[in-house]
Parts: C-alpha cells; structure tokens; sequence
C-alpha cells in the first residue's frame, strides 16, 4: 500500500512587498498526488480513476457496489492490490496501481468503461431520475431521526480529521457516521467521489452492510453521482459543506433520502428529508 499521499515540492513563488515581479523561493510546499488506479473483476480490467493513493482497497469496492449488485461481504471473493512496482518486477509493461476483485457467480460484474466521465456528460434530464438505481436496503427505519442540533457538529468532526487538508488545502473528504451519530471513518482523495467510495468501501469490508441509518458528509458539492453512490450502499442522508445539484435534489426528494448543504457557519439547508429532521 502506497505510504505517502502528499508530495513536496520545492519552489514556491512568492510576491515580495513592493515587487512588481514574483520570486521564487526554495521552500518546502505540498502538493496533493494524484495518480491512476487500476480496478478489475474477474481479470477484466473495468476501470481507470485518478486518484490520492491509500484505502485502494475501499475505493475499488466502492466503485464496484456502485456498478454491481453484490449485497454482501460474502459476494466478494477475494481482493488484492499490486503497486506499479511490483508490476515492473513481474514484467508488466507500463504497469499502475492496481486493484483486483473477484465476485462470486452470479453477480454480473460491471461493464469496462474506457474512458473517465465527468458531471458535464450524460445526466442531462429529469428521466435519468426515473433510470436511478434503487436503494440497496431501506435508507432508514422509522424510529430513526437526525436531530437538527447535530448536524453540524458532524461536519466539525470530520474537519477535525482532514490532515491531508491541513497540509495542502486542495483535498476532498467523506466521512461516514452510524445510526448514534457516532464517527466510523474519514477518507480524503483529490476525488470527491473517490473519498465517498473510500467510506462506502470502508463499510462494505467491515461488515455493516448496507448502510441503513447511516450519514454521509462530504466536503464538497452534491451531484446525481453521489446521490446514486449513497443510495446504492443504503445511507439515509448526506451532509454537504458545499451544495447540490438540480439533478441531486430531484433524485434525493424522489428517494426519499435526507439531503443538506451548505453546512456551515452554523447555517445550513434541507433540501430533501426534512421530515427525518428533528428539532
């Protein structure tokens, strides 16, 4: 498993006072790795990502139950991971970071896709909402509320865990709580949906699965994508520092799952579930 996740670099150019021109400074910055990341099923490579190396593992198979029906740890048969230099030894030409998965007869394992997408193609009407894949378990039962008085507190605790962030200021993060609202992981990545695979991943290999009660809170903004990744594991709302989508909100209300943004500056903003939010 890859160690480091950030990379120093040297140079940094700073605007002296009273300068016109930028001088560079030999001082010490870090900046943010961003890498690929090979996944396969079954020997057949399905995936490519950029992604800030570390939890491959939990990106891959939260990749992969986003594309997958698998229902349980018992559906997944085995997984490893093989650094590009390990590749190298064994001969691989060009070889990356690579993630293997085996799934059990009778999943069908996801459709390869050859090229990286982007929130710019393919969901561009209200029918993709109707297309949206359904729940993987009920979102929440219904004794369970989310008290209004806690929300933010969970985006504090997940900021309180943001090393990366500290030291780069340009990293994504999603955070994972259970049904007390107690704090199960923090994943970072240059990828704000490969932090939310990371965390859903993360869930899936230890056992709780699906996430039924569970909150998500990402620091970024809320698109369709990470709507469908959250209700794919089963999780019953997201918590947003930044804001969503029109496409978000349409698939949220229509699933009935807790959606709030803008979770900041002791201000935030319920666009979907409000219901499940008590005072």
């Amino acid at each position: 498993m890859t160690t480091h996740s950030t990379d120093p670099r040297p140079v940094s150019l700073r605007q002296q006072l009273g300068s016109a021109c930028p001088v560079a400074e030999e001082q010490f910055d870090r900046v943010v790795v961003e890498a690929p990341l090979c996944i396969t099923v079954n020997d057949q490579t399905v995936s490519t990502t950029m992604r800030t190396p570390g939890h491959d593992e939990e990106l891959a198979v939260g990749w992969v139950i986003n594309n997958t029906e698998m229902q349980s740890r018992s559906e997944l048969a085995a997984i490893e991971r093989a650094g590009a230099s390990q590749l190298r030894r064994q001969g691989i030409e060009n070889p990356v970071d690579t993630v293997a998965l085996e799934i059990v007869e009778g999943i069908d394992p996801p459709l390869p896709r050859a090229y990286l997408t982007s929130s710019s193609c393919g969901v561009c009407s209200s029918d993709v909402v109707e297309a949206a894949p359904a729940p993987r378990g009920p979102l929440h039962t219904r004794e369970w509320n989310l008290p209004l008085g806690r929300i933010l507190s969970l985006v504090d605790a997940m900021r309180e865990q943001q090393a990366m962030f500290e030291l780069t200021g340009s990293i994504h993060a999603a955070a994972l709580f259970d049904a007390d609202l107690e704090l199960v992981t923090v994943r970072e990545d240059v990828g704000r949906h490969n932090a939310v695979d990371k965390v859903i991943g993360h869930g899936f290999l230890s056992g709780f699965f699906p996430l039924t009660n569970h909150v998500l809170v990402v620091s970024g903004r809320v698109s369709y994508e990470i709507i469908t990744k959250a209700l794919s594991a089963g999780i019953a709302g997201i918590v947003a520092v930044s804001g969503p989508t029109t496409l978000a909100v349409d698939l949220a209300r229509a699933s009935n799952l807790i959606l709030i943004g803008f979770a900041r500056d002791d201000r935030l903003n319920i666009y979907s579930g409000g219901e499940k939010v008590t005072p």
